[in-house]
């Protein structure tokens, strides 16, 4: 019997949600073992699919070693694969693959930075991001201005966009000096641009925004700007969890690979930033005289790692 559908192996491999496979089989794009290809047809190990006559290396979902990684976006850089404008973009510093691919978990926008995922699963990835998983982010804001009782009352009831309603699960301050505040939110959705949106809809400008955690993970405290780390079994089988999917024979690191992540945690390399920001903006984490600000940052990441 064939192992799966092909919308699903599709979607799985990273070109894209089921629904989307869906319509690109529908127009004739996919072939398999050289013939058309039909909704709900099933594939397996040793059948050759092609996309826009490109070929697509299948392996079985079981046999497929599922890999996370946890990247620094610092600003600057832009969550896509290719950009027009010739920015640099977040995959330029991630790690080769043959034969595979890096499928990007939610975006960060350009002048945002913080903790991004990448999967090897883009099924794994799809559920990650889908709105019914309800993956918990939480961000560190570094706001001008006040958030009043009543505007925070006001961001955790709801908030009407432009694409709908819109709200904090929590909002916590965080410290800092003068008209510039920082606070600690969480929701569960990743919407366009939606932390800053919030905030500017009460009035409010948000002049730093980073990424805290996703999910069950937190921004490693030894990962610096425009570096990564690759997640072992322990914490990618809690993140799988997360949205019922089963954990995988092989799953995240093994041999040398694992040693040497050993060494970089113990031994964290240099931030790296991105080109368009270097000479202007610096990237780096908080420092800790800057006051509550990143102290706040870190007790987020540190009681996210305790979960």
């Amino acid at each position: 019997m064939k192992d799966e559908k092909l919308q699903k192996a599709l979607a799985r491999m990273g070109l894209g949600s089921r629904r989307q496979m869906e319509e690109v089989i529908k127009a004739g794009r996919v072939s398999v073992n050289n013939g058309p290809a039909t909704i709900g047809d099933r594939v397996s190990q040793g059948d050759e699919i092609r996309v826009d006559g490109r070929q697509i290396k299948y392996t079985a979902e079981n046999e497929k070693r599922r890999r996370v990684l946890a990247y620094y976006k610092p600003e600057g850089e832009i969550c896509s694969a290719n950009d027009p404008e010739g920015r640099p973009t977040v995959f330029e510093r991630l790690p080769k693959l043959t034969h595979d691919r890096w499928v990007m978990v939610g975006r960060l926008d350009i002048n945002s930075s913080g903790l991004l995922l990448f999967t090897n699963d883009g099924e794994m990835a799809h559920r990650l991001m889908h709105p019914s998983s309800e993956v918990t982010r939480e961000y560190a804001v570094r706001v001008l201005g006040e958030v009043t009782p009543e505007i925070a009352r006001a961001m955790t009831t709801g908030v009407m966009l432009d694409d709908g309603m819109a709200k904090f699960d929590d909002i916590k301050e965080g410290g800092g000096e003068g008209v510039n505040k920082w606070y600690h939110v969480k929701l569960n959705e990743g919407r366009n641009r939606e932390v800053r949106r919030l905030f500017e809809s009460q009035g409010l400008k948000v002049s730093r925004l980073l990424r805290t955690s996703y999910g069950s993970i937190a921004l490693p405290k030894e990962l610096r700007t425009g570096r990564f780390l690759e997640l072992d079994r322990k914490d990618i089988n809690t993140l799988t969890d997360l949205v019922s999917l089963r954990p995988r024979y092989g799953t995240g690191l093994h041999g040398a690979a694992k040693d040497k992540q050993e060494r970089i945690k113990n031994k964290p390399l240099k931030a790296r930033r991105s080109e368009n920001t270097r000479s202007t903006t610096s990237t780096a984490k908080p420092k800790s005289s800057a006051s509550p600000a990143s102290r706040g940052s870190r007790n987020t990441r540190d009681r996210n790692s305790k979960r």
